[in-house]
């Protein structure tokens, strides 16, 4: 006889499992169906934690090698061992799997291993089958499904990612050794993180974009300093240009390259190519025919503004909707699905989502830019400080770019924030904060900072937007 649960997650990345999680915290029986052998989906095993590590671990190399002098630390030669660099970033993948495993027992959410598809759909008993690595299919009932099955990597035509010499972000994340040179394709955030990450370990990286400028959707301002930032650090650019082959042969990997409004081609040759050209959902093999689930023309789940898509009883979250491909949207979904389905009124705040790249420094923006706000006709004022004349920045050496607020210009209220600097995605959240309850301006820069602390710069901002910063 099949097992009946309350509510079945396909998917076990951070929407599926925290979905799970919450609807197991408010009394439902909740299962997650996981394909991978881990849990914690992209993110986890080969997105956000192991190139943070990377992150992380490139960064010290390179401060040993150039940043330390400046502070009185002599260090005569500093050897890479690649080796255990990667063995820690994938210690550090495994202690985050086996900790969301540990959750969903603790919580007593069923972890069914195995690949998930809606076998069937009935109003109030949906049935999802799972088959496992073995090839057996157990199928189980539930009143609700919740699709979570994230996103994978999207290639360009004509062009063979091998995960060898053409590697997509997950090939990045394991090369067996520092590549002389590398070709980046996207100047998005995974393009510019992951070529940080080499960069520093010394791989010439060049990177190509089809847009005239790096990072969209991020404000123009931000985007215009970080490339100049990135040129500084020793990172090549070739924007308004479109590539057209990457075939690997013996001498490392031919690219060619043209003007994307057309031109002359140019070639380029690199050990490594890297294909950062974006994500698109994933859906195969899910059942959603069989379903009737709607998706749009690409391929993204439909939904409504409760997350519930055409077919009553079935939701979906996170990188198979679309919208910010980001693992704390598709958390934040997750848990409005869940108190939706346990009576509650769930609901996520999409203006309030801050994006992060943690590049050195780092970028983060919440809410609109300044373009959004000029197309939208919107009066507002900016209120802009840069971190040379924050005295805690000074004193850490990390002095390069800007904290820039975004406030209305009739009721002051915080329309957005956008920062270029030293620990950017941390500083920003008490924008975020600000802004979920509303605040001015004006609220932010009446909040006493402590000193001397980077957060200073988002205080210094704030009284900007206002024409009183005082410390420039």
């Amino acid at each position: 006889m099949a097992e009946n649960f309350d509510v079945i997650v396909i998917g076990g990345g951070p929407g599926g499992y925290v979905c799970a999680l919450r609807a197991a915290q408010l009394g439902l029986k909740a299962a997650c169906v996981e394909s991978r052998g881990a849990l914690g989906g992209t993110c986890t095993n080969v997105g956000c934690i192991p190139s943070k590590a990377l992150l992380q671990s490139s960064h010290f190399f390179e401060e040993a090698n150039h940043g330390f002098a400046a502070h009185g630390i002599k260090v005569s030669k500093v050897e890479l061992d690649l080796a255990t660099m990667m063995a820690r970033k994938d210690d550090v993948v495994k202690q985050n799997t086996s900790g969301i495993e540990f959750l969903l027992k603790k919580n007593k959410v069923a972890y069914l291993k195995g690949y998930g598809r809606i076998a069937k759909a009935s109003r109030g008993a949906h049935e999802v089958a799972v088959k496992d690595d073995a090839g057996q299919e157990t199928t189980y009932v539930t009143k609700y499904v919740v699709i979570a099955t994230g996103s994978d990597v999207t290639s360009l035509p004509g062009i063979t990612i091998d995960e060898k010499s053409v590697v997509s972000s997950t090939g990045a994340l394991k090369l067996p050794k520092v590549p002389k040179s590398m070709v980046v394709i996207g100047a998005g955030v995974i393009g510019l993180e992951m070529g940080s990450v080499w960069r520093r370990l010394g791989t010439d990286v060049t990177v190509v974009e089809f847009l005239d400028f790096i990072l969209p959707p991020m404000d123009g301002e931000v985007r215009k300093q970080m490339q100049r930032i990135l040129e500084k650090q020793g990172m090549k650019f070739k924007l308004g240009h479109k590539v057209t082959e990457a075939k690997p042969g013996k001498d490392g990997v031919a690219v060619k390259i043209e003007p994307a409004k057309g031109g002359a081609a140019e070639s380029l040759t690199a050990d490594v190519v890297l294909v950062a050209v974006g994500r698109g959902p994933f859906t195969k093999g899910l059942g959603l025919d069989t379903a009737g689930v709607t998706v749009s023309k690409r391929g993204f789940v439909e939904v409504d503004s409760h997350l519930q898509t055409n077919v009553e009883g079935i939701f979906a979250i996170g990188d198979v909707i679309g919208g910010q491909m980001l693992a704390h949207k598709a958390e934040e979904e997750g848990v409005a699905v869940a108190e939706i389905l346990a009576g509650q009124p769930g609901h996520v705040n999409y203006d309030v989502i801050a994006g992060v790249v943690y590049t050195w420094p780092e970028v983060a923006g919440i809410g609109k830019t300044e373009e959004q706000l000029k197309e939208a006709g919107i009066a507002y004022n900016v209120g802009k400080f840069p971190f040379t004349a924050n005295g805690r920045a000074r004193a850490n050496g990390d002095t390069d770019g800007f904290a820039k607020i975004l406030a209305d210009q009739a009721t002051d209220r915080v329309l957005g924030c956008h920062i270029v600097g030293p620990e950017a995605g941390d500083l920003i959240m008490e924008v975020a904060v600000a802004m979920e309850f509303g605040a001015s301006s004006e609220d932010i820069a009446r909040t006493c900072h402590a000193h001397p602390q980077l957060g200073e710069v988002v205080k210094e901002a704030a009284l900007a937007a206002n024409k009183r910063a005082l410390h420039i």
